[in-house]
């Protein structure tokens, strides 16, 4: 029997969100991936740029702040975007060196 290719991933698809305050972390939550998805559109109003795709099974979006940006309301105006864009997000993470 052959296998038929999985459907398109859609943003209702990821589940879970990841947040890195900067690029450098950005890069090493890339390099985490086991899979990298096709970019997906973004809705007028959200400024993220997004990296796409899954570990064991889990489908993952990425974003990043916005550069020379830190604290508290930079994370959380990404994470309120992201959520916006991608509403089936269940877990998110705020990844950092710290």
């Amino acid at each position: 029997m052959a296998s038929t290719p999985d459907p398109k991933l859609t943003h209702k698809d990821y589940t879970v969100g990841w947040v890195s305050a900067l690029t450098l972390e950005l890069t090493a939550a890339r390099a985490m991936l086991e899979e990298e998805h096709p970019l997906l559109s973004t809705p007028p109003g959200d400024t993220n740029t997004y990296t796409l795709g899954s570990i064991g099974g889990h489908n993952i979006v990425i974003a990043c702040l916005p550069m020379g940006k830190i604290g508290n309301n930079p994370a959380a105006t990404v994470a309120t975007q992201m959520i916006r864009t991608f509403p089936c997000i269940r877990f998110g993470l705020m990844v950092g060196i710290g």
